[in-house]
């Protein structure tokens, strides 16, 4: 599955907000030994604030302003680099909305000659609602998103088209955890060729 003693890989884990990427980037992680880094953590790793402190900015200013979110992916993609470089598998956790951001983890896995697959992460409107409300009154949440600013993000969000099927994969998360880790071992596995 693309571990440790094989190629490293770069699977990059993207969707919108409440879409499941995270939730299913940090399970994979936690049963594959994978390096893990989601956007929410390093964004306010960068900001000097602790990862659950709850942030209440306007979408698009602040620590969600355009410069911050730059600066967050261009840590996201240095954490990468390093580990890759290590011969270790990492998962980038980010909605990765913009073609921009998601050819930026291209060029790195092709700069460092390493496999580099998307997992577009995706569920209806009613389960990210559902979800959401969920996580404001979750006290050790990490994500400040809210209804509004996913319905913005929504707006903004550039189609994957740039992707073939050997770099895309589309997950529809709305299913039980247990069945989602079940799911993309398989198809992570065939991917791979394993």
């Amino acid at each position: 599955m693309g571990g440790e003693g094989k190629r490293p890989v770069l699977w990059v884990f993207f969707g919108l907000i409440a879409s499941g990427k995270s939730t299913l980037a940090r399970a994979w992680a936690a049963e594959t030994g994978w390096k893990h880094y989601n956007s929410d953590v390093v964004r306010k790793q960068i900001a000097g604030i602790p990862p659950d402190a709850s942030v209440e900015e306007a979408a698009g200013a602040g620590i969600y302003s355009p410069e911050f979110t730059r600066r967050t992916y261009d840590r996201l993609l240095a954490l990468a680099e390093q580990d890759l470089a290590a011969g270790h598998t990492v998962i980038l956790d980010a909605s990765y909305s913009k073609r921009e951001e998601r050819d930026r983890a291209r060029k790195l896995a092709a700069r460092l000659g390493v496999g580099c697959i998307f997992l577009f992460c995706h569920c209806s409107d009613d389960e990210v609602e559902r979800r959401l409300l969920a996580r404001s009154l979750d006290p050790e949440a990490v994500s400040d998103g809210r209804m509004e600013i996913y319905l913005l993000q929504k707006k903004g969000f550039e189609a994957p088209d740039e992707l073939d099927d050997r770099h895309l994969i589309r997950f529809d998360t709305e299913h039980p955890l247990e069945e989602l880790l079940e799911r993309f071992a398989r198809i992570s596995g065939e991917k791979l060729g394993d």
